[in-house]
């Protein structure tokens, strides 16, 4: 979609009217008959920072490099050391967060390790569905979050981005294919939907109280009027087209193929249909619904057939999650001949760059087929960074007010040189915007279909001009193939058919429910 940023500091002067206004407002009356009041809070508050500060280091950490050096190894299809790396940054911490089971299962899902990835995953969603049961009970909790208000966005325990938190159970159920549990991939994709249905839920809530609080409060919540934002990596036609920032036809589509293998056609119809609405003018989806029933009944006249035909699903996925950067300024205000500096900052993102062009399968010489792209991550980024951004600006105002109050108070006492400075490198050094993300996920998702005769196939896929050769064994009437880029380097898996026996009870279809895994690949 779009090339990395390329922001020059002079641009980035991230200043609000009203932000500076509300400063200077606040200033002014905490420099009246109330200051001493003022003074006394605000040491207590500045006891509370360093306490935050020492006992949340983490705040500090780059996680923007971090997991560069990671995916940098995954890249140059070191997977094992990748994984090692990803350990060592991690530590001797008792506590993982969720951030660290999201990235971990991500790379033993592409090193082939899936029932350990499972292990990771299903450690991160129970996280998640810890942070739904709350969500269901204090949805206030969504708009407090005092260390943000103190600190930086970094001291927030990571809650997971809305679609982050729906491609988690869409990954869960891949890692299940993979294994040949399709009944098991059959529960996480039903748990796709009830997420998706809490998530619209919440944040309809969150949408009426920041406009609430925005009106208590005078700050704007458009973040068009930061000066120097790039608005347009979040603000375009593509990423505004989507309905929100965590629905995608990959996981609906997902969902219609595996229903329809477990015979379940009405569930099937649904899927397709909600992937056709979230990506319209697919030939590829609307083929999936359009064809379904003739497709079950195909396979009902041929119950006795053992040369059935399998239904391939090629999933193609490229690239990288784009990454979180902060950037920060520091905006000078001049109050009674001092200076004091107001410290904001805010993220922006960059794509990690992936092949472009077609993504074609070729199986044998004879059947090509082309893929669709049909779920950009990348766009669903920017889309959760806009529809954020209002948060993000008011707890940026918020926290630069107290760091200029901070920052006066300490002017205000006598002999407080070295707490005066120190107080105004803490305020600038402290404000980071939150770099952390799933960066491990695909940026693109295309999906290809194709039926073809069972036995042994070499299958290409080309991605953007690099050619990749499998040979696979098929041999029941379902199987999914995922074949993932990242830079040169390409992972695949392919699962097995889906068992024999659902297949006769729900599809009335035949196959040993027996495809097997790679046998060879050659990179041309």
């Amino acid at each position: 979609m779009s090339q990395s940023i390329r922001t020059k500091p002079v641009l980035i002067l991230l200043q609000s009217v009203v932000a500076v206004r509300r400063l200077q407002a606040w200033l002014g009356l905490a420099s009246g008959t109330a200051s001493s009041t003022v003074r006394a809070a605000l040491g207590l508050v500045a006891v509370g920072l360093c306490v935050s500060l020492v006992a949340a280091c983490a705040v500090f950490r780059s996680y923007h490099l971090e997991l560069g050096q990671t995916l940098d190894l995954v890249s140059a299809g070191k997977i094992d050391a990748a994984i090692g790396t990803h350990e060592s940054h991690a530590g001797d911490r008792d506590e993982k967060d969720l951030l660290y089971f999201l990235e971990k299962g991500e790379l033993l899902r592409l090193a082939g390790r899936y029932s350990e990835s499972q292990q990771a995953w299903l450690e991160a969603d129970r996280r998640v569905a810890v942070w739904e049961e709350q969500a269901r009970l204090h949805p206030e909790m969504l708009l407090r979050d005092a260390g943000s208000l103190l600190v930086n966005d970094k001291t927030r325990a990571y809650p997971g981005q809305d679609f982050e938190k729906v491609m988690l159970t869409t990954r869960i159920a891949l890692n299940h294919l993979a294994l040949g549990e399709w009944d098991e991939a059959r529960v996480a994709i039903k748990r796709t939907h009830e997420r998706e249905a809490l998530i619209a839920a919440l944040r309809a809530k969150q949408v009426r109280r920041s406009e609430q609080a925005a009106g208590e409060s005078g700050y704007t919540r458009d973040f068009r009027e930061l000066n120097g934002y790039p608005v347009e990596t979040i603000d375009s036609p593509e990423i505004n087209a989507l309905r929100n920032s965590y629905q995608n036809a990959f996981s609906h589509y997902l969902a219609g193929f595996l229903y329809e293998a477990l015979g379940e056609t009405s569930l099937a119809s649904a899927g397709y249909r909600q992937a056709i609405e979230l990506q319209p003018g697919v030939a590829l989806l609307e083929d999936g619904l359009a064809g379904l029933d003739a497709r079950q009944a195909q396979r009902r006249k041929v119950v006795a057939d053992s040369t059935v035909r399998t239904d391939l699903l090629v999933v193609v996925e490229t690239g990288l999650a784009p990454a979180r950067r902060s950037v920060n300024i520091n905006l000078p205000i001049v109050k009674d001949e001092e200076v004091f500096f107001a410290p904001i900052s805010f993220p922006v993102l960059e794509s990690q760059a992936g092949p472009a062009g077609a993504r074609e399968i070729v199986v044998g010489e004879m059947l090509q087929a082309e893929g669709a792209d049909i779920t950009s991550v990348d766009l669903m980024s920017r889309r959760a960074l806009k529809d954020e951004m209002p948060w993000i600006v008011l707890r940026a105002v918020t926290r630069a007010t107290v760091k200029v109050a901070l920052q006066k108070a300490a002017s205000e006492e006598e002999d407080s040189r070295t707490a005066r400075a120190a107080t105004k490198i803490g305020s600038i050094v402290t404000e980071q915007a939150d770099e952390r993300a799933w960066r491990s996920l695909p940026a693109e998702i295309a999906v290809a279909r194709v039926r073809v005769e069972p036995g042994i196939h070499d299958i290409g896929v080309d991605v953007g001009g690099m050619q990749h050769r499998y040979r696979v064994n098929l041999d029941g009437p379902f199987a999914v193939m995922s074949v993932r880029q990242i830079g040169a380097t390409a992972y695949m898996s392919i699962s097995p058919a889906s068992s024999s026996d659902a297949t006769l009870q729900r599809a009335n279809t035949h196959g040993d429910g027996q495809s097997r895994h790679r046998l060879e690949e050659d990179v041309l």
